[in-house]
């Protein structure tokens, strides 16, 4: 069951990886950012599940029976898309990728941002709410499936839109709209029952970036990409939905690193329970 329109073959997101070298990551997306949350954080603890892969449990507490909704997060050219396919080829489970519709603001949003930022990240955040309306229903639906999301609504709402406020490209009044909107539907969502972080060095997601060459890309301002960079830092560190995993992808090779692949597929086997 391939869900949604999107990069669903793993032998493309392989045979894409294998010839970059690199991971790759889903088709660009605007996104939208949301409040962090002030609220008091629970202790954690960190599980070494192996030495590479220590997951981070909420009050110490281990991760639910199975985790069902796996989420995978990471900036720009982290490599999103490959991890979301390998995980889906490997462990049997079904990707969950953002719907692939044409945002009919983005044309405009390139040639002028200031005036098209909050039109473009409301289409985002209505778009990625029917997406996990449809993963929710869907996780009911088969109890016993378990779905990989490439990006999260989290992301869109907690780094790029909240990036575009703090680089004046969307006005205060425009991001307290959208950010009351996201906090209306974001406790209605299920929460990912395991978060998995990738990490990379900005120069190694411009280095990706150049690679894969993609048009829309290149001319990216990489003060943009930095900014991005400690939204994603920060919001990570901060997270406290459930269970995280952080992998740092800049000499991580699972694709064809056999020691890689093990020392992967055995801490999240743990954690899937397959």
């Amino acid at each position: 069951m391939n869900l949604y329109a999107g990069p669903s073959a793993y032998g493309a997101a392989v045979s894409d990886a294998v010839q970059t070298a690199e991971p790759q990551s889903a088709p660009p997306r605007s996104a939208e950012s949301g409040r962090s949350r002030r609220v008091s954080r629970p202790t954690a603890k960190a599980t070494e599940i192996t030495d590479r892969f220590p997951v981070v449990h909420l009050n110490g507490g281990p991760p639910r029976p199975q985790a069902r909704f796996v989420a995978v997060a990471g900036n720009i050219g982290a490599g999103k898309s490959t991890l979301t396919a390998f995980l889906a080829s490997r462990f049997g489970i079904e990707p969950f990728y953002e719907p692939n519709d044409a945002n009919p603001y983005l044309p405009d949003f390139y040639v002028d941002m200031h005036r098209f930022a909050f039109h473009s990240q409301i289409y985002f955040l209505s778009a990625k709410f029917r997406a996990h309306l449809n993963l929710a229903r869907l996780l009911d639906a088969n109890p016993r499936t378990v779905f990989v999301q490439d990006r999260t609504i989290y992301e869109d709402a907690e780094i790029f839109a909240r990036t575009l406020h703090t680089r004046g490209t969307l006005s205060a009044r425009d991001f307290e709209t959208y950010d009351s909107m996201y906090r209306g539907i974001r406790d209605t969502l299920p929460r990912p029952d395991l978060l998995i972080y990738l990490r990379c060095s900005l120069k190694g997601l411009q280095r990706r970036i150049r690679k894969r060459g993609r048009p829309e890309e290149q001319a990216m301002d990489p003060q943009y990409l930095k900014d991005l960079q400690g939204a994603y830092e920060a919001w990570i560190d901060a997270y406290d939905l459930g269970p995280k995993m952080v992998i740092e992808t800049e000499q991580l090779d699972y694709l064809r690193n056999l020691v890689d692949r093990v020392d992967l597929e055995t801490a999240l086997e743990e954690l899937l329970h397959r």
